[in-house]
């Protein structure tokens, strides 16, 4: 899956298992969801990896997972090439330093009880980072300043409720910037924001990246967003990433089935293309009694008796281009 060797983060065989409940019984199978399933990718410097699919899909718990917020239940995540769920302390702690994340709800995101000097001077005070309570009023403003927050000094005093929504957002940012972050995770960003605020908070976000140096995964259900921003896209369903490759590749030439359907959908992207809508029946199954073979047989349009039988590979189908559907195998 490209040059690992030059990945900023690896995933590998990645499952995060929810039990469901209790067992009283010895002989009764304990009950799962599976939220991530065996996904595997990497991220390279500078990428920006979008990962998209319908909700229950499991890209926020992926998300998580990556920030250190759940422990996988087998596979493992490597950021330069240490096991971030399995090291020492100080190591761990130095990680998640590096690794930030960026929530869907600018609101529920900021603790309404602090101030923005406190909310984005949190990190630096659990890091230790400044030396003297001036030299933390500086960082903060410094981040804010980068945001868009200005100036700085008229807002380190308010609270949450007195912030509108996109100045939440461009907080909620800051408050990772101070931490001199690598890689920033961004479960919808935007989601949230009126219309008119979506595109400024992106192309903050974009510009930051150029020039911080940053690199992002992005948690979308927005195609269209996904091919402005991307470098590469990973389509997720129940679990698994059933197609992975560069953005231009997966929007215009997509492969797998689902993610042929979810670009039919969106009118910005199939007028392109002509195509017409591809509904899909029923709803995404049970994550805790999954499908026998493909996941996705039971609702897809070009299923046929083997998907319901054998489970399909993630397999290389074109240059950095991969699919799982037995259509290609």
């Amino acid at each position: 899956m490209s040059n690992r060797g030059n990945s900023l983060l690896q995933v590998d065989n990645l499952s995060v298992w929810f039990p469901v409940g209790r067992s009283f019984s010895l002989f009764r199978r304990r009950k799962y969801v599976h939220a991530v399933d065996g996904v595997s990718f990497d991220v390279r410097k500078g990428d920006v990896l979008s990962i998209v699919g319908e909700s229950g899909a499991g890209k926020s718990t992926l998300g998580l997972t990556i920030v250190g917020v759940y422990k996988p239940t087998k596979g493992r995540i490597l950021f330069k090439g240490i096991d971030i769920h399995n090291t020492d302390k100080k190591t761990a702690k130095t990680i998640r330093r590096k690794i930030q994340m960026i929530f869907q709800d600018p609101f529920e995101a900021l603790p309404p009880h602090m101030t923005v000097l406190d909310i984005v001077g949190e990190g630096i005070d659990i890091h230790k980072l400044a030396e003297s309570p001036a030299d933390k009023i500086e960082m903060v403003s410094k981040a804010l300043e980068q945001v868009g927050i200005t100036p700085p000094e008229d807002f380190l005093g308010r609270y949450p409720h007195q912030l509108s929504g996109g100045q939440r957002q461009r907080i909620a940012i800051a408050s990772t910037l101070v931490l001199q972050p690598e890689l920033l995770v961004a479960d919808e960003p935007v989601s949230m924001l009126d219309a008119s605020l979506r595109g400024s908070i992106i192309n903050l976000m974009m510009d930051l990246k150029e020039s911080l140096k940053l690199t992002y995964i992005f948690i979308l259900h927005n195609l269209a967003l996904a091919r402005c921003v991307s470098t590469r896209i990973a389509v997720m369903y129940l679990g698994q990433i059933v197609e992975l490759g560069e953005a231009n590749e997966v929007i215009g030439d997509p492969l797998h089935p689902y993610t042929r359907a979810l670009i039919s959908v969106v009118p910005s992207l199939r007028g392109k293309r002509g195509d017409k809508k591809i509904i899909l029946k029923g709803e995404i199954p049970n994550p805790i009694n999954l499908p026998s073979g493909c996941r996705f047989h039971p609702r897809c349009p070009e299923a046929f008796d083997k998907c319901a039988k054998e489970e399909p590979q993630l397999v290389k189908i074109k240059k950095n281009h991969y699919v799982k559907c037995l259509l290609y195998q």
